[in-house]
């Protein structure tokens, strides 16, 4: 493999057809660019999809209740289904190991007053669970406990960007702030990775606006977290278990979505694996048919250099040479130009993501990138393809007669 005479050869072929070698060579890169920018793409589109998950649990489950479209069980449509303090307590005692988490959502507006400053914000009253579920990041002080729920304490964690607003470069732990008119005390400040919109938020306990709203058992929404052992499989039953179980309790259609709706997360993620995966076949059939293209094309050019060496070779084989000698010439010649075509294509594509990747971050496309693997694979197809691209125009040339080569002009 490492005859000098054979790497001569090699480099004597190529320059005396320069041109030539560079326009198919050049279709080979141009391959392995577009498969390695395509799958790096379809990366970026799952991260993206990925993002807008992050800030909250992978495993979440989220049940929220609307009108009903349709009458069912001698209830008229049009009805307004409203979840209770009880349906907690029913998930909880009922599915003890499948649950992980578990709070309520009751969803209120303030404008809230700081000394001069004021700002409008939504608050999320809910149970202390709600910080895993919603993997809330407290930076100081602390997030709402169960004695907070107990004695219905008018407290508040607020967001990062709610603390900018309302008290500057002004320490916030400790200090009171009224929403609505009504003083509550600051306990905690907290980040969200999710965006902005999530730090200009802000958490209660749910029993104190819930005693604020005329000692309502109302909530607006459930959310779960189930057991993290969990596979795809259970975790969608057990999501479809409790749509069909609170369906039945408020007496709504099976198939009223509007009414009460169950939201797993593992479906989102089931989804977004599906359309990735099929993303991925169509970038890698587009990166191999503009690649076959190009071996094509080297094949070609091998078959014309082996017309153009047939005095040469029959001279070769009247001398003594062996046919493996042959094959081995023309197979390593086509290696070296897919392999170093394939590798400037992958080298360029490779830079441009290391360059330009880390710089887009956008709710549907972050950090477009390809792993070590593809780039393995990628060099493997490159080599084989080489072989397979000179394999014939190799054997051909092995089994020239140097009778009929030495004729030849």
């Amino acid at each position: 493999m490492f005859d000098r005479d054979i790497w001569q050869e090699i480099f004597y072929s190529i320059r005396n057809n320069k041109l030539r070698t560079f326009l198919t060579g050049f279709s080979v890169g141009w391959g392995i660019f577009i498969l390695v920018l395509l799958l790096a793409s379809v990366n970026g589109m799952q991260n993206g999809f990925y993002l807008q998950f992050n800030d909250d649990a992978t495993n979440a489950i989220f049940i929220r209740t609307g009108t009903t479209t349709k009458a069912y069980a001698g209830f008229e449509m049009n009805r307004k289904i409203q979840l209770k303090n009880s349906d907690i307590e029913y998930i909880k005692k009922s599915f003890p190991d499948a649950v992980e988490y578990i709070s309520a959502r009751y969803y209120a507006n303030a404008t809230a007053r700081y000394k001069s400053e004021t700002g409008s914000y939504s608050i999320q009253a809910v149970h202390p669970d709600h910080q895993m579920i919603e993997k809330t990041i407290v930076t100081k002080g602390r997030y709402i406990n169960s004695n907070d729920l107990v004695s219905r304490a008018k407290v508040a964690v607020i967001g990062r960007k709610v603390k900018e607003d309302l008290f500057k470069d002004e320490e916030a732990l400790g200090k009171f702030v009224e929403f609505n008119g009504l003083p509550f005390k600051v306990i905690g400040v907290f980040t969200d990775e999710g965006d902005d919109n999530a730090e200009r938020g802000i958490y209660a306990p749910v029993t104190t606006y819930q005693g604020i709203y005329g000692n309502t058992d109302d909530v607006n929404s459930i959310a779960l977290t189930y057991n993290p052992n969990y596979d795809l499989t259970k975790a969608l039953g057990f999501s479809e278990k409790l749509e069909n179980i609170f369906k039945r309790k408020y007496k709504v259609s099976p198939e009223d979505q509007s009414g009460i709706r169950v939201w797993n997360y593992a479906e989102a993620f089931s989804d977004i694996s599906s359309f990735t995966s099929v993303l991925n076949v169509i970038g890698i059939v587009v990166g191999l048919l503009i690649l076959i293209a190009g071996i094509v094309g080297i094949g070609n050019i091998m078959v014309f250099t082996v017309k153009e060496r047939t005095k040469e070779i029959g001279i070769r084989k009247a001398l003594g040479a062996e046919p493996s000698q042959i094959i081995k010439l023309v197979i390593l010649e086509s290696v070296f130009i897919t392999a170093m075509s394939g590798f400037i294509g992958l080298l360029f594509a490779t830079s441009i993501l290391a360059v330009i990747g880390p710089m887009i971050q956008s709710p549907a496309f972050a950090n477009p990138s390809v792993s070590f693997s593809t780039v393995f694979t990628a060099t493997v197809i490159l080599i084989v393809a080489g072989v397979f691209a000179g394999l014939i125009p190799a054997l051909k040339a092995a089994n020239i007669k140097p009778i009929v080569a030495l004729r030849d002009k």
